[in-house]
């Protein structure tokens, strides 16, 4: 009886010890597994990081381009805008020497022409009141009314010798303000920041 029940104890131990020994490697093979999963993970997480900071770098390298791309179109802009406001300066200032050129000669001739007439105007008047020689007949009536037409006729000469030479320097003078009021309707300025808004 006590045999059986020695041998009943031995045999319930070597199956606690084999249980244990069971439970040892199933803990073992779990934390193994624990550590694997714990490695994967980490090695997936690092995979994504190093994703994340190629996409980071590869996003900040495209905007670099993209602003220096953008840099270099606006200082090509600015650099034709710049140009071009230049070039239509320069035209302004050759159409306003060309209309001020065309008005001074315009005024060298009118004021040419008007002195031209007064002093014919004035000829007349000198000839007209120039002493006669005397005549051996005295003069008669109808003579002496044509002496005084001669006379009327050389003053109101000259009167129109001297209206022309006014009226001459008053268009000339008008033609002088007209020019520079067609030059000061372009002023260079003004066309710079029309260019430079359009090429904006």
């Amino acid at each position: 009886m006590m045999g059986e029940e020695k041998s009943l104890l031995t045999r319930i131990g070597d199956a606690v010890e084999t249980a244990k020994d069971k439970a040892q490697e199933m803990g073992a093979s779990l934390v193994k597994k624990a550590e694997g999963a714990a490695a994967d993970a980490k090695r997936e997480a690092g995979k994504a990081r190093t994703l994340v900071q190629r996409k980071t770098r590869a996003a900040t390298a495209s905007v670099k381009r993209t602003a220096r791309s953008a840099e270099a179109d606006a200082k090509k802009t600015f650099g034709k805008a710049k140009s071009t406001v230049k070039s239509k300066a320069r035209a302004v200032e050759a159409d306003a020497k060309k209309v001020l050129g065309k008005a001074k000669r315009t005024v060298k001739r009118k004021v040419k022409a008007a002195a031209t007439g007064a002093k014919k105007a004035a000829g007349k008047v000198e000839r007209a009141m120039s002493p006669k020689k005397p005549a051996a007949v005295r003069k008669t009536g109808p003579a002496k009314k044509t002496a005084a037409r001669k006379t009327t006729a050389a003053q109101s000469a000259v009167k129109k010798g001297v209206a022309k030479v006014r009226t001459a320097a008053r268009k000339a003078g008008a033609a002088v303000a007209k020019a520079a009021k067609g030059v000061a309707k372009k002023p260079a300025k003004t066309t710079a920041k029309k260019t430079a808004k359009k090429y904006a």
